[in-house]
């Protein structure tokens, strides 16, 4: 159970990956080609609150996506996705949406960086990553940030085309938004340019103001369990909660014109409002706004390092998810009861967006490898599978090398 810190260790883990591929396709990469990574990321509490304006508390984890590019003349990308074992390709002089889903993430995010003025190189590339597809730890984010860092990488010495790493990440978002069609908050985008090693990070995502928070690693860590469970976010369920909050805001704001999100709204509007929501509707708004309650004070039991108030934090997260946003399932509420009966565990919720996905869970270091093995023998024996489940302190964030320094 080693802890890795930024790109280092994850990188070394892809870096055969990427090459072997690349040579298998392309052939010998040239001196100018790069390597990007961005990790994925876990919530650690404060789930469906960025798109109302409100507090999230992610962290970075060392699993992530890493993205070879080398330049090529003229206005292709081709791109080998190790994961999907395809080559896809798009021309940048007219960047369309493809029937190959992953292809889009790199494509959009080249749309963005090109209606900004910047002037893109064609080139070959392989994307590979550790992150599980669909498991709510922000795979799509990473190989956004990846291929923004990777095509930037190519315009000289600084590598960012002029753009500071919060407009990367808004960059980014716009393209999962705009190209993709999930309208997804900024979150997943901004900790994986932002994140520091051994910090979580409180982001205010109304002004984008944020504060880098250290976590006790030495003692304390968090267990990733993966349910095995997909549910496609840009399905109708995603979007649809994010049209109830907008609905609340609509009708409170009949109310109070001053209300403008659920960031706006507080406990005492919702009772004196109520009986103007129809129940759904309250009940989705009283999450987010009891959950932007619960993400300042898990911040300030961090900052006094009160590990016992994050976890309970954290468990009436999971039960607000599950009971008022209706966004959890059968084998996430499985993982989160396994993992609070394990000693050395403070507390345990699901992660991301819900209806499948991961569990994260605070735990003490020393107590989480027999935490994760009792977690993998009785999942197992609830559901007949074995759930992927791995160990993290915070991460750093993303990275563009040279090739040549990332093999040196």
């Amino acid at each position: 159970m080693a802890d890795s810190f930024g790109p280092g260790q994850a990188l070394s883990r892809l870096l055969p990956l990427l090459l072997s591929e690349f040579r298998r396709h392309f052939g010998a990469p040239g001196e100018e080609a790069v390597v990007a990574w961005a990790p994925g990321r876990v919530n650690l509490i404060g789930e469906h609150t960025d798109y109302n304006s409100g507090f999230v508390l992610p962290m970075a984890i060392d699993r992530g996506v890493a993205l070879l590019f080398d330049p090529a003349p003229g206005q292709e990308v081709t791109l080998f996705s190790a994961a999907h074992q395809e080559l896809a390709s798009f021309p940048l002089d007219d960047i369309r949406p493809q029937p190959a889903a992953w292809i889009n993430y790199p494509a959009g995010v080249a749309k963005e960086l090109q209606a900004k003025g910047i002037p893109l190189r064609g080139g070959r590339g392989v994307v590979a990553g550790d992150v599980p597809v669909g498991s709510g730890l922000s795979s799509s984010a990473a190989i956004e940030v990846a291929s923004a860092f990777a095509f930037l990488g190519l315009l000289g010495e600084r590598g960012r085309g002029g753009l500071t790493p919060t407009e990367i990440a808004l960059l980014c978002q716009r393209a999962e938004n705009d190209f993709i069609g999930l309208k997804c908050g900024i979150m997943d985008q901004f900790i994986s340019v932002h994140a520091k090693a051994g910090m979580a990070l409180l982001l205010d995502c109304r002004d984008l103001s944020f504060q880098h928070l250290p976590v006790d690693a030495d003692r304390y860590g968090f267990t990733i369990a993966d349910s095995g469970i997909r549910r496609e976010l840009a399905s109708s369920a995603y979007n649809e909660r994010r049209q109830q909050c907008e609905q609340a805001v609509a009708t409170l704001a009949r109310r109070r014109p001053e209300i403008h999100s659920l960031r706006d709204v507080s406990p005492q509007d919702l009772a004196e409002y109520q009986q103007d929501l129809p129940p759904v509707i309250h009940r989705r708004a009283r999450h987010v706004v009891e959950e932007i309650a619960r993400t300042v004070e898990a911040a300030d039991a961090l900052k006094s390092s009160d590990y016992a108030k994050f976890g309970c934090l954290m468990n009436q997260s999971h039960e607000s998810l599950r009971e008022l946003y209706e966004v959890s399932c059968l084998e996430l509420d499985r993982l989160v009861e396994i993992a609070r009966s394990n000693p050395g565990v403070l507390g345990s919720r699901l992660t991301g967006g819900g209806f499948g996905g991961c569990t994260v869970t605070l735990v003490e270091k020393e107590a989480a490898p027999g935490a994760m093995d009792n977690l993998r023998a009785r999942y197992s024996q609830s559901f007949g599978r074995d759930p992927a489940v791995f160990f993290s302190s915070p991460a750093g964030g993303a990275e563009r090398l040279l090739l040549s320094e990332a093999t040196g």
